[in-house]
This record gives C-alpha cells, structure tokens and sequence, in this order.
C-alpha cells in the first residue's frame, strides 16, 4: 500500500520508510525537503494522492509555548483536510506517553491539542505514545543542566530506541485503525536520577547529577510516573547499553 511518512526525513520518519520499503510498501518521505509543508499545505495533495495511509511524526522547529501549538494545531488540520479529500483510511501520529498526565508542559499541551484535533476527525486513526528516544536522553540532561551539576528527580523513567519506536508505528500503520492509543517503552524501567548518573559516567562526562525531588523537565515538576507507560505497553527489544555500544558518537 501507499504510505505518506509526515516527517519522513527526520529521526524517526527515515527509519520508517526504510522499514516499510522493506516490507513492500510504497513508502513517501514528505517533508519540506521533498516539497511537502504542512503548514501551508504545499504539496500536500500531490503527496496523498492514492494514499491508505498517513503517519504523521513530524515535529515542531520551536518548543515556544505559542510557536509550537501553532505548528501542532495549523499542520494537523491542514493534514486532516488533505487526508479527507485523498479518501485516506487511516491516520496515524506519535505521541508522547504521559500527556494526559503531569508535567502539563507547553510541549505536552501542544501534543494533546493535537491528539483532540485527530480525534475528532472523520479518519479512522491510531496514536502511538512513546516514552523519550535514546537518541535524545543527553539533550535530557543539558537541560538540566545548571554549571557543573545535572539536577533529576528520582521518578520512575522507561526510554526507549528510535529503531523499536519505528517499528511499532510500522506494525500499527499496517493494521486496522485503532481508533484510540497505544503506549511503547524500553525494555527498561529505571529511576530517572540514576540513568543519568550511570549515563554521564558512560559517557566519560564530568557533571555531577544530583537527585532532587523538586527537578524541572522542561519547565515542570514531574510525578512518580509521568514518563512511564501503563501496563500494557508494548516494550522495545534494544537496551540501552546495547543501543548506545552501537551509536557512541550519538550517545
């Protein structure tokens, strides 16, 4: 079948195409760079056109209160409006885990509006919640970062690979619609605070993580289980000692 990657040259939208390809699917990269702008609809239908499915794991340029729910709402009703006019069957959207729950930041806020907007819809959909990629855990820590010392709460914490978040979607985007959620994880859940001490210490980096109930994660206070799943999620194969032998210089 033909399936539109929203998204598709980026982290997880490139191994997507490849995995489908793989699996002899008509895979499409759209994006910008492929002439495909969800925020003003450039290319859109050209892209969609004899389409079964889209999957929409694009992000936004900015993390900006204003400038990201902006980019999450405009993109994702010119999305809709396109998918509706191609006859698209099924729209599928990465999600984070935890956005139904504290923190409650602005990203977290832009993601549900989002999520409402999909919901409402008249296509059949299917959101796939994932816990944070391994491919992001140090951009994590330098923004806790203050001077010398990495501040983490000691709240329970599941990352996971970008090569098993693909292939999740992959596996959900081939399906029926859900017409409703799934939450994807690591195979690993670990104290947030500990992670990152064993993980700084991997990565031969010298600040000190300190654990601190009162942590910020991008710009809130998190709960004991704000970053994990529930039970039922499905869990990634690749840990992240194993993951990270394999992509030292990603960390």
């Amino acid at each position: 079948m033909k399936i539109v990657v929203i998204g598709g040259t980026g982290l997880i939208g490139s191994k997507l195409v490849t995995k489908l390809g793989e699996h002899g699917h008509e895979a499409v990269a759209a994006a910008p760079s492929t002439g495909v702008n969800t925020l003003t609809g450039e290319g859109l239908a050209e892209a969609l056109a004899g389409a079964s499915v889209v999957i929409d794991v694009s992000n936004a340029p900015s993390f900006e209160e204003t400038a990201v729910l902006e980019f999450f709402e405009t993109s994702t009703r010119n999305l809709i409006a396109a998918e509706a006019a191609a006859g698209v069957g099924h729209h599928v959207a990465l999600s984070v885990v935890g956005t139904e729950r504290p923190p409650g930041n602005a990203y977290f806020r832009a993601k549900i509006a989002q999520e409402q907007l999909i919901e409402k819809s008249s296509i059949p959909f299917s959101l796939v919640h994932a816990t944070q990629f391994f491919e992001f855990v140090w951009r994590i820590a330098d923004a806790a970062t203050d001077g010398d010392t990495v501040r983490m709460a000691p709240v329970l914490f599941q990352p996971i690979a970008g090569d098993d978040v693909a292939q999740a979607i992959g596996r959900v985007a081939v399906g029926t619609p859900l017409n409703g959620r799934v939450e994807v994880a690591g195979p690993e859940q670990l104290r947030m605070d500990e992670f990152f001490r064993d993980a700084l210490a991997s990565w031969g980096d010298p600040r000190e993580v300190v654990t601190d109930p009162h942590a910020h994660y991008f710009g809130a206070e998190l709960l004991e289980r704000s970053l994990v799943p529930g039970d039922g999620a499905t869990l990634g194969q690749i840990r992240y000692s194993d993951w990270l032998s394999r992509n030292a210089a990603d960390k």
